[in-house]
């Protein structure tokens, strides 16, 4: 039985207002970091992401959620990020996050109501407020949190993504069954009969 869980109302909402969940849009700045933006001396982007966070990227897209970054910046830290985890739809230096989204969405055959989103600031607001689940990590502006239908315990860049993640499995009914396999190591046997 897992360990995490979520109040039923929030994972009734976390459903969205489609037939379901079938992509989930993550801003980057914000979100998959802390926000804070560090400057080499050759004036070279530097970001720091959560491992948690990318796990959870790749659980979701195991779990049959398109996972989607849109970005307003673009940077060789990010797409090299965006490769490391075999993301295969991103935008990067979106100047409109909406027309970037638009035709990835019609690309994916999905509608605004199975959109779930998360984002920090202004220029995710059209995205949260046409989603059918929008979240905000607790460090983001309030007008992104005001937006969303959920608000992250987890800070933006330490595991803020994961919890979406992990909200959109469990909405999803696939946590528990993901979570089960993760369980059994890769020669097939489960921890619960190697502690029997």
């Amino acid at each position: 039985m897992p360990a995490l869980n979520f109040p039923p109302e929030l994972l009734v909402k976390a459903q969205g207002t489609g037939l379901a969940i079938k992509v989930a849009i993550f801003d980057v700045d914000g979100v998959l970091t802390d926000g804070r933006i560090y400057i080499g001396a050759a004036g070279e982007d530097i970001k720091a992401f959560s491992t948690l966070d990318g796990h959870g990227l790749k659980l979701l897209q195991a779990g049959g959620i398109t996972p989607v970054i849109i970005t307003g910046r673009d940077s060789p830290g990010v797409r090299r990020r965006v490769a490391d985890l075999g993301l295969t739809h991103a935008v990067h230096g979106a100047r409109d996050k909406l027309a970037a989204a638009t035709p990835l969405l019609a690309e994916l055959g999905a509608s605004w109501g199975e959109v779930a989103a998360i984002g920090d600031d202004w220029p995710d607001l059209p995205l949260l407020s046409r989603a059918g689940f929008a979240a905000a990590p607790p460090g983001g502006h309030a007008e992104a949190k005001a937006a969303a239908h959920y608000v992250t315990q987890a800070a933006a860049g330490y595991g803020a993504a994961r919890e979406f993640c992990d909200l959109l499995l469990m909405a999803a009914g696939r946590y528990a069954g993901m979570l089960a396999a993760h369980h059994d190591t890769l020669d097939g046997s489960s921890a619960a009969g190697r502690a029997a």
